[in-house]
């Protein structure tokens, strides 16, 4: 009698779990993925192309890339739910869950060799420079990316002012290129001395990634290396960059964009190590929680922007 009140109730719980999911990819017979943007439109539907096509078979509905033009687009799309997953660095994270009323929640972020989760800010000048230090560039240009790029934007500018070197003061001009490809290009072409940019580690960051593809090239047209430029500044560890969901969105289809992104590494290893040009072993689940110090550091930027005058 157990074994068939077991058996039955087993039954009726796969039965529920089916006409759930039906229910949900009726509702959503289409999920939109975006990321902010940190090279060109090129460059993530190469990489994430294969990822959004392994989202497809996984859940069962259409996952549609969609590549953004900067990172207000991704905010707002997630905000106005015309994007259903969202990766962001931890500041845009913060600035998405802020607009939405909370309704982008992170989940997952990805850990790298050796387990590290985060990743970090630094400044780069050419090593044909004679800049060594933040001291040396008193009164130099600076490259930023995107004003809500965490590693590009925010936390230089937080961390430099906390080490005494406010941006506005330290720098004749500290200007933003738009995307972390772009601030690499203007220093590499000598428009300004130094840039900001994300990096992981010495082979894992969005200057290796360039080079790898050929992107920088010395005046006489020969691959530029890692050896013409140096890093002279790095942050303290940032929290890891989320991904994102809806949380008005139904529980079962939450929990299905979960559970196929941690089985990623396992189930399609070829979309995984394309997604995070092989240099991850897996993502780990991540909460509101884990980004506190992102919406304070948000909050400190909001409002030194508000302190300063008006033309």
């Amino acid at each position: 009698m157990f074994n068939r009140r077991f058996v039955l109730a087993a039954a009726l719980a796969a039965i529920a779990s089916v006409a759930s999911a039906q229910e949900w990819k009726a509702k959503y017979p289409e999920l939109v993925m975006a990321l902010v943007p940190a090279e060109n439109a090129t460059g993530v539907l190469a990489r994430v192309g294969p990822f959004a096509e392994y989202l497809t078979d996984e859940l069962g509905v259409k996952v549609t890339l969609r590549v953004a033009n900067d990172y207000t687009a991704v905010i707002e799309g997630q905000k106005t739910r015309q994007i259903h997953i969202g990766q962001y660095g931890p500041g845009s994270y913060a600035r998405a869950n802020t607009v939405s009323g909370g309704n982008v929640v992170p989940f997952a972020t990805l850990r790298s060799s050796g387990g590290v989760i985060g990743y970090y800010s630094v400044i780069y000048v050419r090593a044909d420079s004679p800049y060594k230090s933040i001291d040396d560039l008193k009164g130099r240009t600076l490259g930023l990316v995107d004003v809500e790029s965490t590693s590009g934007s925010k936390a230089p500018t937080f961390f430099l002012a906390d080490q005494g070197f406010p941006i506005e003061k330290h720098f004749k001009l500290a200007q933003p290129t738009g995307s972390h490809e772009n601030a690499i290009f203007a220093l590499a072409n000598g428009t300004v001395d130094a840039a900001a940019n994300w990096w992981n580690g010495e082979d894992d960051s969005n200057l290796v990634r360039m080079l790898t593809k050929g992107m920088l090239k010395k005046p006489d047209g020969t691959p530029m290396t890692k050896a013409d430029f140096r890093v002279i500044w790095k942050s303290p560890l940032l929290p890891g960059s989320p991904f994102a969901l809806l949380a008005d969105m139904p529980e079962d289809l939450k929990s299905a964009i979960i559970q196929a992104f941690l089985a990623a590494p396992k189930k399609n290893k070829a979309a995984f190590d394309a997604l995070t040009d092989g240099k991850v072993e897996n993502f780990a689940r991540v909460s509101k929680e884990d980004y506190v110090e992102s919406v304070k550091m948000n909050l400190w930027l909001d409002e030194q922007r508000k302190r300063k005058p008006t033309n």
